[in-house]
């Protein structure tokens, strides 16, 4: 047996549920200590106040309404009118407090989920997480723990916490009101409700568990759905409908088999949660209509008991009567607590590996030098390259070639600073004058003109400048099809053929024009002679460049030639540079 399974699970439950309230704390406070303290503590005092003001009319409610009932019992006709203005007056006030308080928590939440999102999206891009998160086991579908997960705890934090604010006030308000009544009363609704929420703790335990793997799978089904639209044309070309449809039926089949384990323990629950409600309605009545029976007691002060009861009992009793909706809010809580802890190691990692290579690497350099560089697979158990030395200057080219796997994408990566190397070091411009252009290029949302300036939003070319690079690479039919409109929004991706979304990129380029350029297999979509026009141009243009390809016929537009073999092995061939 395993040390694990060796664990009692009320140690487990203890350690995740302090962990769960590690993480609650640790996001909460970063909000309200971040630039948006100032409003956020506003509004939320605002809460308290009017949440005060609620529970003290509520508690003057209960006052007129027990002499209205006790004027109606005596037929007391000025008695009963002064009451029933009281009475409406009181609601008329809670209805205005109902009002703003709502106003109040909406605008809250709503402030904590754009402050929440904007924060995880900033920390998301940082320190490229949102590439390293690729391959974690712990952080599944991220995008929906920042959409989806933030809406949710944020409603749902401000709701629980504004209930428990609410149940204390009433509390304190109402006990005095039932004390003054019975004793017994009060002693009976805090054992009725520790009873309760103990065993609401025991049956629904699981729903925790149950709601994480909801949001996951939920997730998973929804994505797979995202990419049979993203991959349209391949599967209809594959003829893989049938393989697709089955994947996506085993997922829906995971959300539904863990939906009925969830409908089945809410069952549970709801046989004890309705009988616990039903015996809290007879539990005062047991209490007081003996006292009303033996004329010890007023039949308005018969309906106020009842009330306060009520009052007290649902005040104490938050835990059992929300149980359900508080096990899948723990899962929201759980699922963002790992992406923040996560993205907390991620910005460590990428400091600590930024202190161990300021030795190694270089970015105020001219050239792109490596000077026995060793290429690691970023889990550093494969060996890609040992050793690796070459220069690369001004003007210059150099194309990377060899065996499928041997790591020739993986030496561009590691310039790139998306994985680290190994002992050895790099030198190289700053990434802003480098480019990097992969085999299938991004397609972003927008208009022809947001496309040739991508990545750079700010940085504008006029549209001579523009259409004589269109008419460079051969775009002009492109540019042709919107008319020659430059601000025309169509769904680039699916209107271009990869041969011209690879020729976009190069327009990209040459719009840009940085020191050196980095091409992994990025005119391997193109015919001979556009992807001769196009290493013609980047030559013309004084751009270094390195390929990455298996083509022959692209070794006669680079100076030298860099051979991958197996096991690290490499050689260097062509004219010295």
């Amino acid at each position: 047996m395993s040390k694990s399974a060796r664990v009692p699970l009320s140690v487990i439950a203890k350690e995740k549920l302090s962990k769960t309230a590690r993480q609650l704390w640790q996001i909460t406070k970063a909000f309200f200590r971040s630039e948006r303290r100032g409003r956020a503590r506003t509004l939320l005092i605002l809460l308290f106040l009017l949440s005060v003001a609620y529970v003290g009319v509520t508690v003057l409610t209960s006052y007129a309404g027990r002499d209205l009932m006790t004027a109606i019992e005596e037929r007391n006709h000025p008695a009963y009118w002064r009451a029933m203005g009281w009475y409406l007056s009181t609601f008329v006030v809670a209805v205005l407090i109902n009002v703003f308080y709502r106003v109040a928590e909406q605008s809250l939440a709503l402030l904590w989920r754009e402050w929440m999102a904007q924060h995880l999206i900033k920390r998301y891009f940082n320190n490229r997480a949102y590439y390293r998160l690729r391959g974690s086991e712990s952080i599944d579908n991220p995008d929906q723990r920042i959409s989806e997960d933030v809406r949710n705890f944020t409603l749902d934090s401000l709701g629980y916490a504004l209930l428990v604010v609410n149940s204390v006030m009433t509390l304190i308000g109402f006990l005095g009101v039932l004390w003054s009544i019975s004793g017994t009363l009060v002693g009976v609704a805090l054992a009725y409700a520790i009873a309760g929420t103990f065993m609401c703790f025991v049956i629904g335990r699981r729903l925790v568990g149950l709601h994480y793997s909801k949001y996951q799978k939920e997730a998973d089904f929804r994505y797979s759905l995202v990419r049979v639209r993203d991959n349209a044309e391949s599967i209809a070309f594959y003829r893989g409908e049938k393989r697709e449809h089955l994947d996506l039926f085993h997922r829906l089949s995971a959300v539904v088999a863990n939906m009925r384990s969830i409908i089945v323990w809410n069952r549970n629950l709801g046989f004890f949660r309705n009988s616990y409600n039903y015996v809290a309605l007879i539990v005062p009545i047991l209490i007081v209509a003996p006292l009303f029976m033996s004329g010890k007691m007023q039949f308005g002060v018969v309906t106020q008991t009842l009330g306060a009861f009520a009052q007290v009992l649902g005040a104490v009793s938050i835990i059992a009567d929300n149980f359900e909706g508080l096990s899948s809010y723990l899962a929201g809580i759980q699922r963002l607590g790992i992406l923040w802890d996560d993205l907390d190691d991620f910005d460590a990692e990428e400091e600590r590996s930024a202190r161990e290579s300021e030795g190694q690497l270089n970015e105020t350099s001219a050239r792109v030098r490596l000077d026995k560089l060793t290429v690691l697979t970023p889990d550093r158990t494969k060996l890609l390259a040992k050793d690796l030395s070459f220069e690369l200057r001004a003007r210059q080219s150099l194309i990377i070639m060899g065996a499928s796997g041997t790591g020739k994408s993986s030496i561009i990566r590691t310039i790139a600073g998306l994985w680290p190397s190994g002992p050895g070091s790099l030198e190289r411009p700053a990434l802003h004058h480098l480019m990097f252009l992969p085999q299938r290029p991004y397609m972003v949302p927008g208009t022809l003109r947001d496309q040739l300036h991508y990545p750079a939003h700010d940085r504008r070319a006029d549209d001579d400048q523009i259409r004589q690079v269109i008419a460079m690479v051969n775009l002009s039919d492109v540019l042709d099809r919107v008319d020659g409109d430059l601000e025309q929004v169509i769904d680039w991706s699916n209107v271009l053929s990869l041969g011209e979304q690879q020729r976009v990129a190069f327009a990209r380029l040459f719009l840009r024009q940085p020191r050196f350029v980095f091409l992994d297999e990025a005119t391997s979509a193109l015919d001979e002679d556009n992807q001769r026009r196009i290493y013609e141009l980047i030559r013309e243009s004084g751009i270094g460049f390195i390929s990455v390809g298996h083509r022959e016929t692209l070794v006669q537009f680079h100076d030298r030639v860099l051979h991958l073999k197996s096991a690290g092995e490499w050689e260097l061939t062509g004219r010295p540079m």
